[in-house]
């Protein structure tokens, strides 16, 4: 069939609204109509090839819709059906059957190839193939997918909205909810506040820590932090963050979570930390140098990698849509919606931190 996508045909270069041909699902895939697809910086360092992804390729990996076809063996959702479209794994691996798919043996694979999980393409340009992102492509108005990508969803809340669950809102909500687990009346810190750490601070008002202080560089994104759950906050350009911290915690916190991805900001969030303290590091990050001896051994300090916060979509997303419904988790907070056609505005837009998660309506 007939569809309009966003194509990146260069390192770097603009999107680029053009048609494509899209491929019928085969087994276990499904035909998805594109209601609305959130911007990532993931999708920007695909863009620019900091991930080596194949081009030309249609990016967007976190995105809602309505199931309008499904092909051989799919049990789980029906034409009709309204999801959200989150990463591709492979159901298989001892991660996965585990129950961490977003740790799965083929994730890289499967999210950064190109190619559907059976290793054959679905969308094309005449005789070109071009790539898919996450097993879905969302910044397209369809998007065939695998039904493990997909999750369903209540149809009583506006699927404009619901994108952004798929990664980056996951990633931060479940990097406190399902990996550090902190106790209740635990301290913590968040470092940046994008849309991964203003979920990062819902997440930890949800569970509820004590003391939630949100570390960033921007006034209103602070006052924002202080709106959804954070306790204090932090302009780390004006005054040493790391006193601050410990002012406030009478030592350090016993929990951190770090999403910028800046090296001397994961330093800081390591060193922020109490004795016997997490630090969740989830923002991509360059080399980074840490005194193994002092910043860790010696305190009995901990640093983990959370990717897509250790979340299983299928369970976790339906929880984040009942707590927003509910009025405890206001993530549409954080959005800004945009055209298809908008996009590269979209882009620049967070790029300069004037939006914190555009949403595209397709």
């Amino acid at each position: 069939m007939k569809i309009k996508g966003a194509v990146v045909h260069g390192k770097g270069q603009e999107f680029q609204i053009e048609e494509l041909e899209l491929s019928d699902p085969k087994e276990n895939e499904v035909l998805v109509k594109v209601v609305a697809a959130g911007v990532c910086h993931t999708d920007a360092v695909a863009r620019d090839q900091m991930i080596p992804v194949q081009l030309p390729a249609v990016l967007g990996h976190e995105g809602s819709g309505i199931i309008e076809k499904v092909g051989p063996g799919v049990k789980t959702v029906e034409p009709g059906d309204h999801v959200v479209l989150s990463f591709s794994s492979c159901g298989s691996c001892e991660n996965c059957l585990t129950g961490h798919p977003a740790a799965c043996e083929h994730l890289t694979e499967f999210n950064f190839g190109g190619k559907m999980p059976d290793g054959t393409n679905r969308l094309y340009q005449g005789d070109q193939e071009v790539s898919t992102f996450f097993g879905q492509s969302t910044f397209g108005t369809y998007a065939v997918s695998h039904e493990r990508n997909v999750v369903k969803v209540d149809k009583d809340v506006d699927l404009n909205l619901l994108g952004p669950l798929g990664c980056g809102i996951q990633t931060g909500a479940g990097t406190v909810i399902n990996k550090l687990q902190p106790e209740f009346g635990s301290t913590i810190a968040i470092f940046g506040c994008g849309a991964v750490g203003l979920s990062a601070i819902m997440g930890a008002k949800l569970i509820g820590c004590s003391k939630i202080i949100a570390v960033d560089i921007h006034d209103s994104r602070l006052e924002l932090a202080k709106e959804l759950g954070a306790t204090h906050v932090i302009n780390g350009s004006e005054v040493d963050t790391l006193e601050e911290i410990k002012n406030i915690t009478n030592g350090g916190v016993n929990y951190a979570v770090e999403t910028t991805g800046v090296s001397p900001v994961v330093v800081q969030s390591v060193q922020s930390l109490r004795s016997l303290g997490t630090v969740a590091v989830v923002g991509a990050t360059g080399e980074v140098t840490l005194n193994v001896q002092l910043d860790l051994l010696n305190e009995g300090r901990s640093i983990v990698s959370v990717v897509e916060g250790d979340s299983i979509p299928q369970l976790f997303i339906p929880k984040l849509i009942e707590y927003y419904k509910n009025g405890q988790f206001p993530f549409d907070k954080l959005v800004k919606f945009y055209e298809l056609e908008e996009i590269n505005q979209a882009f620049e837009d967070s790029g300069k931190g004037i939006t914190i998660k555009p949403i595209l309506k397709i």
